[in-house]
């Protein structure tokens, strides 16, 4: 008899994800179905992840993402994951596409190479949503916010309303830039997020995107949809998602959504 050694033998996932943060690696590894393995990669550079060439015909990566692929070319993984969703809003219409392409010239064929604005995309149209409720981190900046906004808009959704959440009063007078280097992306708690989101979802929107990959929400995805009756999104269940499908794996996960049952 043996126990589980949590070895990949129905897909490998390489998983880029920021430098400091651990909540990426956790809600993967709480949600991959048996079989699925999870391999991440660190990243230390700021959004984006790949700067646009003057004619914006093309991106330059920066040198963690080409150090990372050239380490995940030698893994036999099914897919990679750009898992930032700060780098694709402000990459911006087109800089997602640019990315995976220039990626997949070093990681090799037969793997798929996507991002979390990729996945986002494509969730959302899976779930049969147009007009959803964006929810940002706090460490997210007005800017930010606004980038995020019009990444979907020119995605072809109608954002119905945003929520920035409010981490409560320990936080709240610090800028959101300095929020995770006092300890607030260790900190992070559900409870008062699932409140907020359920008091704040307008009647309009058709569904909720919670972005951020270091975000801490997928605990509460599955409330959320009983309680608003909804589709829920969150940036790291939409890139498990894709990427199993593409690894043709249709185990249903219980616990972290509708989505990850389709």
């Amino acid at each position: 008899m043996t126990t589980n050694d949590n070895w990949g033998w129905r897909a490998r996932i390489g998983l880029f994800i920021v430098g400091n943060e651990v909540v990426p690696e956790a809600e993967w590894w709480a949600m991959a179905p048996s079989g699925v393995s999870v391999h991440a990669a660190r990243v230390t550079a700021r959004a984006p992840w790949a700067s646009w060439r003057e004619d914006r015909k093309g991106v330059e990566p920066a040198e963690d993402l080409v150090r990372g692929c050239r380490q995940f070319a030698a893994m036999r993984l099914s897919s990679v994951v750009v898992g930032h969703s700060s780098s694709s809003f402000v990459g911006g219409k087109g800089w997602d596409e640019a990315v995976a392409a220039n990626l997949s010239g070093t990681i090799g064929t037969g793997v798929m190479v996507t991002t979390n604005g990729l996945d986002t995309q494509a969730a959302l149209k899976a779930s049969g949503v147009k007009r959803p409720f964006l929810v940002m981190p706090p460490w997210f900046n007005d800017d930010l916010v606004a980038m995020g906004l019009r990444y979907y808009a020119d995605a072809g959704f109608e954002p119905a309303g945003h929520l920035r959440y409010d981490p409560g009063r320990k936080w709240r007078d610090l800028p959101p830039a300095d929020l995770y280097g006092h300890g607030m992306g260790f900190e992070q708690e559900v409870e008062p997020l699932y409140a907020q989101i359920k008091a704040g979802c307008p009647a309009g929107a058709d569904g909720i995107l919670i972005a951020g990959t270091g975000f801490r929400c997928v605990s509460i995805l599955e409330a959320l949809e009983q309680d608003l009756r909804r589709p829920v999104l969150s940036a790291n269940q939409v890139s498990l998602w894709r990427c199993l499908r593409a690894a043709t794996i249709h185990t249903p996960v219980a616990g972290y959504g509708n989505l990850l049952r389709l």
